[in-house]
């Protein structure tokens, strides 16, 4: 359980961005991950975060 948090983010990675690609080269793939990451962060809504992406509910929650 001390890991758990990554283990979900690795596997939506892979899910998400990774399975079914190929990159033409290592920093083909550094850029798309960089890509992914932001969607991750400020795009991606989540049903658990109040249908916030997770920066929006962390400026909310700061804001309360």
């Amino acid at each position: 359980m001390d890991n758990g948090v990554m283990e979900n983010f690795f596997g939506r990675l892979k899910v998400e961005m990774f399975y079914g690609e190929k990159f033409e080269s290592v920093t083909a793939y550094i850029d798309e991950l960089k890509k992914y990451i932001d969607y991750y962060n400020n795009e991606r809504i989540s049903m658990k975060l109040k249908e916030m992406s997770p920066v929006q509910y962390r400026t909310h929650s700061q804001a309360s």
